[in-house]
């Protein structure tokens, strides 16, 4: 299989509030709009949060969304100042990143990521 492009759509029970809460309490840009639905850049990915195709139910999602930013701390101000509830502040993880935890108006649960400038993940691998 060959994926060509991907992303994550949301059926929320209340579009109105889900749309108001990713572009303007995150303050996702908008990748494009429809007649029904927003679809929201996020890093390499997309969100979609869509009024239509789903049941009366709110988005059911086991796992979390996970969008990293250049400084969690920043995030988590600028956050507050929109009136975003934090679950847990963020804290820096054995694994390495810094990470804080939110949720949207359906209870799907947001992973806010800082990588640190030395984790492996930011480094050259290529290098000796």
């Amino acid at each position: 299989m060959q994926v060509l492009s991907s992303r994550i759509i949301l059926r929320p029970a209340d579009y109105p509030l889900t749309l108001a809460f990713y572009r303007d309490r995150l303050g996702l840009a908008i990748a494009r709009e429809y007649p029904g639905g927003t679809v929201f850049f996020a890093g390499q990915g997309l969100i979609e949060v869509a009024a239509h195709g789903g049941t009366d139910a709110s988005s059911t999602f086991e796992g979390a969304l996970w969008l990293q930013v250049r400084d969690v701390t920043e995030t988590q101000q600028e956050l507050a100042d929109h009136g975003v509830s934090i679950e847990r502040e963020p804290v820096l993880e054995p694994w390495g990143l810094w990470e804080m935890w939110l949720r949207d108006p359906d209870g799907v649960r947001i992973v806010v990521v800082e990588i640190p400038k030395d984790h492996p993940i930011r480094l050259d691998s290529r290098r000796p």
